[in-house]
């Protein structure tokens, strides 16, 4: 009970009490003035003490109700986000601004000769790519690409980790973005695929003839969507199936540029909209501090060319690739040509030398999923119990790199090297789920021996390559 509602029942007792008391002693005049005196004089004090809680009952209330209400009204704190599946870890700010996505690539290949002619690649098995992918961005704007590989990549002794990849970026608007640091080449279209994706285990022939990484700065940005795709910078330049590294040893540098259109792309009726065409290329300048290639490499990554020893750039280098890909629901298909310029020198005798190299691929998709450049995701997963099985790839590839004659023998040892090479191919990829993938791959490759080869010192371009090569692979 409170204390207004104590003190009127107080008040009501007293009073009541006060009149029986006069109706027993009516005789006593005085007793009954004074007696009314003191009810007059209670309900007075009964009076101010109601008052004084009212007062403080409104102080009270006053004092209470901006905090509920600043409680109540008080909108919901944003929390971040945490997404783990197949795709990665990716962690985001409540509103998707500003993110850190975490990525990995593990390759565990096997590779078999057949009838190889006593060439020193044994059958054997190695880890083509070990990679931890971070990459991310701050307020939409500026992201970041760090990619480290642990596997040495497959193709040399030494297993030294190196950075693949190690950028920033800086988007402007979506027509214009810049980005600064070591990055992918861009020239050729199998080269800028991703490498978890990719039709066979192995790039073609052709790919032997670009830059696979180097160190700059790139503009670039699409116009109307997807209609436009281009690309432009300056980069320290590197040599054909070749990274930099941090160490430029010349003040030359090389220009790059691609530029690829799908002029249908904003017609998704059209049967055309996913037809895709362009050209990339390069042009600098060597003055014998650069290098030549370190080899040309078949599906089985073995070298069938290389350079004497003691020839160095000097001059001029070039390239250029005109290229086109398109996509059906299903089926997939892609050609590029790439013709690569390098002025060489040798004691005295200096000359242009031109490779060059195409390659021209098919893909289906047998159980239905539609293929696209990017790739594709399974409808179910392999999973035995229920009976489903994941998807399965097949594929079709022919490609060919032909040596500049005039690359022999001055520059290029006639016995150690070829001067043509063509590979036919066939694949089967089985993606068990997004994530996980065993793909075979079953490869012949063909050598011309260069004019006025007589011996060989490279078992390899004897007879040919025919190869058995698998892969494992977890890319998430």
């Amino acid at each position: 009970m409170n204390h207004p509602t104590l003190y009127k029942t107080l008040r009501s007792i007293a009073i009541l009490a006060v009149a029986s008391t006069a109706t027993l002693r009516a005789d006593e005049g005085d007793e009954i003035k004074e007696l009314h005196a003191e009810i007059k004089a209670l309900e007075q004090k009964l009076a101010a003490i109601e008052q004084r809680e009212a007062s403080r009952d409104l102080a009270v209330s006053q004092a209470t109700q901006p905090a509920q209400a600043a409680v109540i009204q008080a909108p919901a704190v944003p929390t971040s986000k945490i997404t783990v599946d197949d795709t990665g870890f990716n962690f985001s700010s409540a509103d998707g601004s500003t993110f850190i996505n975490l990525h990995g690539l593990v390759q565990g290949d096997s590779r078999w000769f057949f009838d190889n002619h006593g060439i020193a690649n044994n059958n054997t098995f190695v880890v083509r790519r070990a990679r931890l992918i971070y990459e991310g961005a701050f307020d939409k704007i500026f992201t970041y690409q760090i990619v480290p590989e642990f596997g040495g990549g497959g193709t040399g002794t030494s297993n030294a980790p190196v950075i693949y990849d190690a950028n920033l970026g800086i988007a402007v608007t979506p027509e214009f973005q810049l980005r600064v640091g070591k990055f992918k080449s861009p020239v050729g279209l199998e080269l800028l695929q991703n490498d978890a994706i990719l039709l066979f285990n192995e790039r073609s022939l052709a790919t032997n003839l670009v830059a696979s990484r180097d160190v700059g700065i790139l503009g670039g940005g699409s116009i109307g969507g997807s209609l436009l795709n281009y690309t432009a910078g300056v980069v320290n330049g590197s040599a054909d199936n070749a990274y930099t590294n941090n160490t430029d040893t010349d003040n030359n540098k090389d220009f790059v540029g691609r530029v690829f259109l799908k002029p249908f792309s904003g017609n998704a009726d059209s049967v055309l909209s996913n037809l895709g065409f362009g050209v990339g290329a390069s042009a600098g300048l060597q003055n014998k501090t650069g290098s030549l290639t370190s080899g040309y490499k078949t599906d089985g990554q073995q070298s069938f060319f290389t350079y004497r020893s003691t020839v160095v750039p000097e001059g001029s280098d070039w390239r250029v690739s005109p290229q086109a890909n398109f996509y059906r629901g299903a089926f997939s298909a892609e050609a590029e040509y790439t013709v690569s310029a390098v002025t060489a020198l040798q004691a005295t005798s200096k000359e242009e030398i031109r490779n060059k190299g195409w390659q021209a691929s098919i893909g289906y998709v047998l159980t239905g999923e539609k293929d696209s450049y990017n790739g594709f995701t399974p409808k179910n997963k392999f999973n035995w119990e229920a009976g489903t099985w994941g998807a399965f790839q097949v594929g079709l590839r022919v490609a060919n790199l032909k040596i500049d004659s005039d690359a022999f023998p001055i520059f290029a040892d006639p016995g150690a090297s070829a001067s043509e090479a063509t590979s036919y191919g066939a694949s089967l990829n089985w993606f068990l789920s997004k994530a996980i993938r065993v793909s075979f791959d079953a490869v012949q490759t063909d050598f011309e021996r260069a004019p006025g080869a007589k011996t060989t010192t490279n078992a390899l371009i004897g007879g040919n390559e025919q190869a058995f090569l698998t892969r494992f692979q977890v890319g998430f």
